[in-house]
Parts: structure tokens; sequence; C-alpha cells
């Protein structure tokens, strides 16, 4: 499907994101998730090639509880069966290989913000605008750009970079999204926008 072409209605504004303020976020590509994340592997992986070469501050979430009676909270009540912290569900996609410089943040809530340091991160870093890649769309990439949206970042939502379970609740995340939240764009732009923009380290050459 051309997921911009569906929700072109509310999808009106239009945004790149900007030379040295931006990072990529890559939500829960996780073992557990694989089933959901296999369709969109290809293209996070991708967009992911393309913000190494133009030097982009890049992050991960990983979702995982220790103790769900003590660290589960709503969630774990809501759902029953939670990702177990260190299990081999809880890794990485074996494609994923983070860089040092590009940290993982360990969460236990659908926001990556909730509990974790990466406000704290992205403030140190310079980052204004926040590209949101990965699964579930619906779930912990959506709290996630609204609650990057409430502490005022611009956020980048990668339609075909998000997943979930089937389309009827990707396309009306991606319509929430576009009408009061995110700017909700494809991989190719990001990918085109992120070759032609010239390297941090080659500024002033």
């Amino acid at each position: 499907m051309d997921y911009l072409e569906a929700i072109k209605a509310y999808n009106v504004r239009e945004a790149l994101p900007s030379t040295g303020k931006t990072a990529l976020l890559v939500i829960d590509m996780q073992r557990y998730f694989e089933g959901v994340a296999r369709p969109i592997l290809k293209n996070v992986l991708s967009l992911l090639s393309a913000c190494r070469t133009a030097e982009m501050k890049i992050a991960y979430t990983r979702h995982g509880h220790q103790d769900p009676k003590v660290d589960g909270g709503m969630l774990a009540r809501w759902w029953g069966d939670v990702i177990r912290y260190g299990d081999p569900e809880w890794e990485l996609i074996k494609e994923f290989h983070p860089r040092p410089g590009e940290p993982i943040f360990d969460k236990t809530r659908y926001s990556a913000f909730h509990g974790t340091n990466l406000d704290a991160w992205l403030n140190e870093n310079g980052i204004e605008d926040l590209i949101v890649t990965g699964v579930l769309t619906n779930c912990c990439c959506e709290t996630t750009a609204r609650d990057a949206f409430v502490r005022d970042y611009r956020v980048l939502f990668v339609a075909d970079g998000t997943a979930t379970v089937n389309e009827e609740l990707h396309l009306a995340s991606l319509k929430n999204l576009a009408f009061g939240f995110a700017h909700v764009v494809d991989v190719k732009v990001l990918c085109d926008w992120a070759k032609s923009t010239p390297h941090p380290s080659r500024r002033g050459i």
C-alpha cells in the first residue's frame, strides 16, 4: 500500500530533518517482534545506513521487564505476557549491530521517554528533530512520537519504516499522527535527504 497516498488528507505539513539537529530512533526491533518487524527490516536498515553516512545521531530502544510485578505496571496487567529482560527474545534482531556512540535505551513502557535517559541524551546532543522507526506503530512508536511532540521535538514518523499487526491499525496511527503530532514521511525521502546532506565533519572544508 502507498501509505502516504492513503493518509494525504491529513498529512498536509511537509518537512525534512534539520541538518545536525536530527536523531534517528530505532524502536524495539527485537526478536520478540521479529514476525511483525521482518517486512520493514530492509527499509529500516537502509535508513540506518543512510543516517550513519550522514553522521546523524542514532539510538535504539529495547523493551523488557526484570520483574513484571515490580516494573510491569498497567502494561503487564493489560497484556499478561511480557518480554523478559535478558531472554533471547529481548535481544535485538540479529541484523542490528549498534556501534559505539549509538546507545540502547532499555524501557518498560510504551514511551521511550518513560523511565529512561533518552530526553537528556537528545538535549545533550542538541537534537531538535526525531525520526521514529520500528515497532509497533500504534503502541511504542506512536506513544513515543506523541511524547516527543509534547516535549517540543519535531517528529518525523516513517510510514514504511514502522509496522504493527495489521494495516488497519497502522493506517489509523499514521492518520492520527499526521493530523496532530508528526510529519509522516517515507524511507526514500529520508535516505535521499541523508545522502545529499553535507557530513558534519566536512563542514567548512
